[in-house]
């Protein structure tokens, strides 16, 4: 139910003032934005070696928010729990920003009930004080198992769709590596109304992984060949030729624009000039109806 924890009572008392300094005095306010000495358009060129490009490998997403936000700071929040997603509090050029991320490192980043949840409820907090939301995707999809059926992962999954297709505040989203199937979807993709989605080169949004695609789309071609598993390579690669090259996901209109990772922070300072005046109104009604 914490937040925060912290092992002494200054720690905590430095934590809280850093928070308020991200905060507005009440919702009709926008948060304070601060001279940033951090240059807006300074090169992230570290990017390129801290996200491998091949997919199965791990790596720290709180790595690659320090490279994007001013002077490398941040501040996390639910950081032990669910840690197969990053939230946190950070600023961009002086104006506050709230980061949701997969986190590789944890779970390979997919989405789980907890996750799912926290991720949900900050980006409500975010939409509730005018806060631009930032998502940086890297999901390889929604955990299977039982438990997770049994405990309602499509239910707890919807509350992060809703939240984002609730939100009115500025949303701009990343694909870094993967993003795959509904877990894609819910990150704030273009289709639930993301106002500017960006990938990088390395990008692959798909229903799932090539390997899988191919041994379900080509399955008859495998069985049939003299050697099946040269075939399975061979189909696994026209796959990943075709259908998740760099720049299919921009031929196909799911993003605005594939970027060089080290411009990623002045793109993301640009589009959060431009998004500064987003003004968008809500359903007249007397409240949502959110899954529960």
């Amino acid at each position: 139910v914490a937040h925060f924890a912290y092992d002494d009572e200054e720690s905590c008392l430095e934590e809280v003032r850093f928070l308020l300094s991200m905060l507005p005095q009440n919702n009709r306010e926008n948060p304070p934005v601060v001279e940033s000495a951090d240059p807006a358009d300074r090169r992230a060129d570290t990017l390129l070696d801290l996200v491998p490009a091949d997919g199965n490998r791990p790596y720290d997403m709180h790595k690659v928010i320090e490279e994007l936000v001013d002077d490398g700071e941040y501040l996390e929040i639910h950081e032990r729990w669910a840690t197969n997603i990053v939230c946190a509090l950070a600023r961009m050029d002086g104006q506050v920003v709230g980061i949701v991320a997969n986190q590789p490192q944890s779970l390979a980043g997919v989405l789980d009930i907890h996750a799912s949840e926290k991720a949900a409820r900050f980006v409500q907090m975010c939409d509730a004080f005018n806060i631009p939301i930032l998502t940086l995707l890297d999901v390889p999809g929604f955990l299977p198992g039982v438990d997770q059926e049994h405990g309602g992962i499509i239910r707890h999954g919807a509350k992060l769709l809703y939240a984002y297709c609730n939100a009115t505040v500025p949303r701009i989203s990343v694909v870094l590596r993967k993003a795959y199937g509904g877990a894609y979807i819910v990150m704030d993709s273009q289709s639930i109304g993301a106002d500017l989605t960006y990938a990088w080169p390395t990008n692959e949004i798909a229903v799932m992984g090539a390997e899988g695609a191919a041994n379900v789309i080509f399955r008859r071609q495998i069985a049939a060949a003299d050697d099946p598993e040269a075939m399975r390579v061979r189909m696994v690669k026209e796959y990943k030729a075709e259908l998740m090259h760099p720049y299919y996901a921009a031929e196909r209109g799911l993003v605005d624009d594939v970027i060089d990772p080290a411009e990623t922070r002045e793109v993301l300072v640009r589009s959060l000039a431009m998004l500064r005046s987003k003004h968008a109104d809500l359903p007249s009604r007397k409240h949502g109806n959110p899954p529960q």
